[in-house]
């Protein structure tokens, strides 16, 4: 089906230039939320759009159809789609006295597919509204009533996108670093609360909002975060960490193991030089891995841009992670304390440096892709 595409630049529905069409020769004015006639022509023949069915719903385009009456179908020369977020709640009710509305598409056969990079963005709810419309001779328009307003929510990103994002990683991921223990970094409460309350154990949550918004990661998968970076000098973790001077420290083979599965989960910065990268470790047959597999790009363990896990021939297995970002992973089963240690670090507890809900910077072109950030 022909596509319906969203101009890049318009502003908010009913409130920007409609494409191919003069602001002069659409003036609506507001009156009970209904077109008047000051341009545009009211036609009451024109079918009014009922019964809108929205499908095929992806983070940067969808389907839309409606039902009419068949017999006024042939006076139809074009649809007003009036698209809007819904946290705008005043999105379907005119503003200004000249308000066109944002997009205007040929009519084409139904379902009319309608996509646009700059407008749709995944995860967000949406509202909208559809007129009909016939051009006149003169280049004014005839047009229906406005329909009833319908919701919907764009979905995450696609394993397409998310390898876009992954291919652009892996440009700045740097060369290989050895390493050997994974880390997370918490409060001494947190692990009191394991010893206490959970058995001994760490247990996984939810994943918080952090990086990209179309992440199918985000308030969805759950584990437990970790770190593997060290310092360039020392090779040796950091002893600086924003999230607490408390440290639980695992062998790398603990929780890389041969059975062990890798995905790469996101790629996002925070308005900083530093780039970060979600990676996924899910034991083969687990609901992570279950979860994952359906959703993210898997990774080769042996031969990757960020984490690896290669065993040589002396037998011996070697763990490297990249050096130019900085990695996030998250493990997706529960940990016990018995199988590392806790002990306090030496250094600071760097609040700056939290991605905690962390916002992506959508302006950034190292870490985007053309679709809604």
């Amino acid at each position: 089906m022909e596509a319906a595409s969203l101009a890049h630049g318009v502003a908010s529905p009913r409130e920007g230039m409609i494409k191919n069409v003069s602001l002069e020769s659409l003036q609506l004015c507001e009156r009970d939320g209904k077109a008047e006639d000051t341009g545009v022509v009211g036609m009451e023949e024109l079918p009014v759009a009922r019964n809108i069915k929205i499908s095929n719903i992806t983070c940067d385009s969808f389907k839309i159809c409606w039902d009419m009456d068949p017999h006024t179908t042939e006076k139809i020369t074009h649809y007003f789609i009036d698209l809007n977020k819904k946290e705008n709640k005043n999105s379907n009710k005119f503003k200004h006295k000249d308000v066109p509305t944002k997009l205007v598409a040929k009519a084409v056969p139904l379902p009319m597919t309608v996509r646009g990079h700059w407008f749709l963005s995944p995860r967000t709810e949406y509202t909208v509204a559809v007129q009909t419309a016939s051009k006149q001779t003169d280049g004014d328009y005839a047009v229906s009533e406005w329909s009833d307003i319908v919701e919907f929510c764009t979905a995450d990103y696609s394993s397409v996108h998310l390898t876009q994002l992954l291919q652009k990683a892996e440009v700045i991921a740097g060369r290989m670093l050895k390493f050997s223990v994974f880390y997370r970094n918490q409060h001494e409460e947190y692990f009191q609360h394991c010893r206490d309350v959970l058995g001994g154990r760490m247990m996984p949550s939810v994943k918080d909002n952090s990086g990209s918004h179309g992440s199918p990661l985000s308030g969805k998968l759950e584990g437990i975060f970790f770190s593997c970076n060290t310092e360039f000098n020392t090779g040796q973790p950091p002893q600086d960490s924003p999230y607490g001077r408390v440290r639980f420290q695992v062998p790398a083979e603990v929780l890389f193991t041969p059975d062990t599965r890798l995905y790469f989960g996101d790629f996002y910065c925070m308005y900083t030089a530093y780039h970060y990268v979600i990676l996924v470790l899910a034991p083969r047959g687990s609901s992570g891995d279950l979860y994952c597999s359906d959703r993210l790009p898997e990774l080769d363990v042996t031969n990757n841009r960020f984490l690896t896990r290669v065993c040589g021939e002396d037998g011996r297995v070697v763990f490297q992670h990249a050096q130019d970002v900085i990695l996030e992973l998250i493990y997706t089963e529960p940990v016990s304390l018995a199988q590392g240690t806790v002990s306090q670090i030496s250094g600071h507890q760097l609040m700056s440096l939290s991605t905690v809900n962390a916002k992506k910077d959508p302006s950034c072109k190292t870490c985007n892709i053309s679709v809604g950030r």
